[in-house]
């Protein structure tokens, strides 16, 4: 099969390694020919062009822009292809995406594989990204379930543990487990970096270690990105965040109250229900 892939970075790239090692001839486009040339040196694609006339014989694209990008990217591609190609997208919001697609593409299926790391570029493309990590798929009731089909064909062929929801509901669901964290993480550096005696603060630099270096990642990540993230899936962000502040407050409150013993209960339920999520 014929596979394009719009925007080679760390998930564009990435799959292209996968793809292109289950036989797919894949067609990969990026906005730097500078990338081009690296995807096809680290061999994560068959043939690379900044132009998207490249993408004209491909069965199934991917777009792998970042999320702002991806309606845009769609409205410009979408006249280099036959009627019969099925296009996709890895953002990590559905709903304006989907809602922004479905009317321009009859063969549209929201996905999102829940994989990836804080590095960006071609340069951090690696093999098996996806195995054993949830890829979820937002159809809705016009989508053609051939489509959905071959999309899920494909994605079984990375590894991925495939989920279906609709896009809205995805969108509450990440808000959760991905955009909160992006935020509260963020807050967390930007809460150290507040302290006001050097001494103090260069402590802190040095004492650093596998606590701060876990909860810091997410929210050191590629700004953009996290942009994206507050942008087009503000409300249901802006919910989570105002949950977390409630909750910090209740332990903010326990600590002021010397509540030891109601703070040693949440933390027993903490501990007994994250393995729930992982």
């Amino acid at each position: 099969m014929k596979i394009g892939i719009l925007g080679l970075g760390l998930i564009g790239g990435s799959l292209g390694f996968d793809l292109k090692s289950q036989g797919h001839d894949v067609l990969g486009v990026s906005r730097r020919e500078s990338t081009c040339k690296k995807a096809m040196e680290i061999g994560s694609v068959d043939q690379a062009a900044t132009e998207l006339s490249l993408l004209s014989a491909a069965e199934v694209v991917f777009i792998c822009t970042p999320i702002g990008l991806i309606v845009p990217q769609v409205e410009q591609l979408i006249s280099h292809l036959p009627k019969t190609s099925i296009i996709t997208d890895v953002g990590s919001v559905k709903t304006p995406i989907v809602q922004g697609i479905s009317h321009l593409w009859e063969n549209f299926v929201g996905g999102h594989p829940m994989a990836g790391n804080t590095d960006i570029g071609i340069d951090a493309a690696q093999r098996n990204l996806f195995v054993d990590r949830p890829y979820v798929i937002t159809p809705t009731e016009s989508t053609p379930s051939h489509a959905i089909s071959i999309l899920e064909e494909i994605v079984c062929s990375l590894g991925s543990i495939i989920y279906h929801c609709s896009p809205e509901k995805h969108d509450r669901a990440v808000s959760w487990i991905s955009h909160l964290p992006v935020m509260v993480s963020a807050s967390l550096v930007a809460t150290c970096l507040s302290e006001s005696d050097p001494e103090i603060f260069q402590l802190a630099q040095k004492f650093a270690s596998s606590g701060f270096r876990d909860t810091s990642r997410v929210g050191a990540g590629n700004p953009e990105l996290g942009v994206m993230m507050a942008q087009y899936n503000r409300q249901a962000l802006i919910n989570s965040l105002y949950q977390y502040r409630h909750h910090l407050d209740e332990f903010i409150d326990m600590i002021e109250t010397e509540n030891w013993d109601l703070l040693t209960e949440k933390l027993k339920i903490n501990q007994q229900n994250r393995p729930s999520f992982l």
